[in-house]
């Protein structure tokens, strides 16, 4: 049996003790603020217009509802839709905030020169392609090189790949770039024998037994890609902000190939720019973690961020799952400031090709991020800690919320005498006798609800110019505005079946189905009939049945988008994974025309990789 490999520096242990939720907990470590840039303003322009919306539209409705009263289920109704309401209203004013700060940028400062630190780029790898990861490492490590710098970078490879093929894949592709990298580049290995606690562990593992040596830790997917720029200005960053324990940067979505990731991958580069620069004003000192592509600061991680086990409703302990926006809350819980900044161009990472893929992953962040409800009453945690944590459950609790409310709307029927309800009970007192709505006043609700979906698309579009990107970069004026059309199309197409998947995935949760947390297939892949139609029969079926209910004169033409879409679901997962031309024709992106060089210089460096050591052995990415 041949030992693993092992190339690692010498050990520099750094205590990292489990923190307690039962009792607050203050670094002492952290230096004393001066001039704290505050958010409360950039919070209540924020919060105030999307409360103030979502009580004018439960005035309006219970005006309409109230005639006689609000009965049990008029005022489920109404939660519903002020609910989702305030959630849609408070994107847009996410989005608005970001045009105003975009807007505002004036000439940067010329920033003093920080201190030198010792970063160590951490990668943890589970059963993932070597060639890929070690071609990506390659890549950073050779842009910091060229670029040079005060400060010093190592590349750690964590293992805790599983597979005996990949794992000797793995070591043999560590070894071969070791023997190509240009003198002075550090790349390290190690395989733990037991991947315990899964990514959390593996991370703790190196923070004690070396992490005492480095000042701070990049830690990166294996599908993450950044510039040597973007890796030294989050390093400065870190280095100027004494009070900083984490600052993140705003991955964007590259090498896209099939039309759902292209769909992903335009939203993300044009719609989330105005976003993200909205969350990082509100956000302030009290960011988000999103568990890669951010810089840590080690000390501070180590001493306030150890995660312990939480009981399950069976009473075990269960390790925790989406532990970055936990480990963010910890850090800040202690003193420690937790930043975004979104204006730091040249960090990246892949989104999954299709919608089976995307439906898998959103799987394992829904029983995380539901998780997270247990530890909003923990002691010490910072108001808009608890609110990340809360907002990350209720993207999902969403998904059964739209359900139902599409349920409950569609069997209101076009009026009184055409309720499903009032045929169900046409004279119990004991039932709620549903209102009569005027078609007028149902269809209003309906296009207000589009609008506020499709108002953080056009604000997006609206402030692309205010980030320094031109329409032209995307091949055109024309061919974006073409672009911009067909993924509005595809992502109303594809929402309803979204929305069902989430709600699935919130009752596996809920009822203990989704178990483990397996690793992203990174490749996706093509489903053959059987597994579309196993994956998507709840949406197909109740597509039809809303279908026949628009036909029988039952249900609102308003719903047909909804109701065509879930009938669908098969063809549309199927075209969702449809790469090269037909996808380019669908949606173009600026990556099409302006590439950007280190994806060039990464491809060509997991090329070099993958011919030396594919020869040996075929590798399927294991699931």
């Amino acid at each position: 049996m041949t030992r693993d490999l092992h190339i690692m520096p010498p050990e520099a242990p750094l205590n990292m003790p489990a923190q307690d939720f039962r009792a607050g907990f203050r670094d002492a470590q952290v230096p004393t603020q001066q001039g704290a840039p505050r958010s409360g303003f950039w919070r209540a322009l924020a919060l105030s217009p999307a409360m103030a919306a979502t009580i004018g539209l439960l005035w309006i409705m219970t005006d309409w509802f109230g005639a006689a009263g609000i009965n049990l289920v008029e005022g489920i109704l109404l939660a519903l839709i002020s609910f989702n309401f305030f959630w849609i209203s408070f994107t847009v004013c996410t989005v608005l905030l970001g045009m105003v700060s975009l807007s505002r940028q004036g000439q940067p400062k010329r920033p003093s020169r920080p201190e030198p630190l010792r970063v160590a780029l951490l990668t943890p790898v589970y059963n993932e392609v070597p060639w890929f990861v070690l071609g990506n490492a390659r890549t950073m490590l050779e842009e910091l090189n060229t670029r040079g710098g005060q400060h010093h970078y190592a590349m750690f490879i964590l293992s805790d790949t599983r597979d005996p093929e990949i794992a000797a894949q793995e070591q043999a592709s560590v070894e071969v770039l070791r023997t190509t990298l240009a003198p002075g580049l550090e790349l390290y290995y190690r395989r733990r024998e037991q991947n315990t606690d899964r990514k959390v562990g593996n991370i703790a593992d190196w923070v004690s037994r070396w992490g005492g040596d480095w000042d701070a830790m990049l830690v990166l997917d294996a599908d993450s890609l950044m510039t040597g720029r973007a890796i030294a200005r989050l390093t400065d960053a870190l280095a100027r902000d004494k009070g900083a324990g984490l600052i993140q940067s705003y991955p964007q979505l590259i090498g896209a190939q099939s039309v759902f990731a292209r769909m992903q991958q335009f939203a993300n580069g044009v719609y989330g720019i105005a976003f993200a620069e909205g969350l990082a004003r509100w956000c302030g000192q009290e960011g988000n973690y999103w568990g890669h592509n951010a810089i840590i600061r080690t000390a501070a991680f180590a001493t306030c961020a150890g995660l312990p086990k939480v009981r399950g409703l069976s009473g075990t302990p269960k390790l925790i799952m989406s532990h970055d926006f936990v480990e963010a809350g910890l850090l800040r819980r202690a003193g420690w400031g937790v930043r975004f900044l979104p204006r730091i161009r040249g960090s990246y990472e892949e989104t999954p090709p299709t919608l089976i893929d995307h439906a898998m992953r959103d799987r394992r962040w829904c029983q995380g991020n539901l998780q997270h409800l247990k530890l909003l009453g923990s002691t010490g945690f910072r108001a808009v800690s608890r609110f990340h944590m809360f907002h990350g459950a209720v993207g999902y609790l969403m998904s059964p919320l739209w359900f139902a409310l599409l349920v409950m709307w569609a069997l209101i029927g076009q009026g009184k005498d055409a309720s499903v309800l009032h045929y169900f009970s046409p004279d119990n007192p004991l039932f709620p006798q549903w209102p009569e709505m005027s078609e007028t006043r149902h269809v209003m609700i309906i296009l207000v609800m589009y609008a506020m979906l499709l108002a953080p698309k056009i604000l997006g579009v609206a402030a692309l110019p205010l980030s320094g990107v031109r329409y032209s970069d995307f091949g055109g004026s024309r061919r974006f505005f073409t672009s911009f059309l067909f993924e509005v199309i595809l992502s109303i197409l594809y929402a309803p079946i979204l929305m069902v998947q989430q709600m699935i995935a919130v009752f596996r949760t809920a009822f203990g189905i989704q178990k483990g947390w397996s690793p992203q297939a990174r490749d996706g892949g093509s489903y053959d009939l059987r597994t579309l139609i196993m994956c998507h029969l709840l949406e197909t079926i109740s597509g039809i049945a809303l279908g026949a209910g628009i036909v029988a004169g039952l249900v609102s033409v308003w719903l047909a988008p909804i109701a065509i879409s879930l009938a669908l679901a098969v063809p549309l997962s199927a075209l969702s994974g449809v790469s090269a031309g037909p996808a380019r024709r669908l949606v173009g992106m600026r990556e099409d025309f302006r590439e950007p060089a280190i994806t060039r210089s990464a491809r060509r460096h997991r090329d070099e990789l993958r011919r030396l050591i594919e020869g040996k052995t075929t590798l399927t990415p294991a699931e």
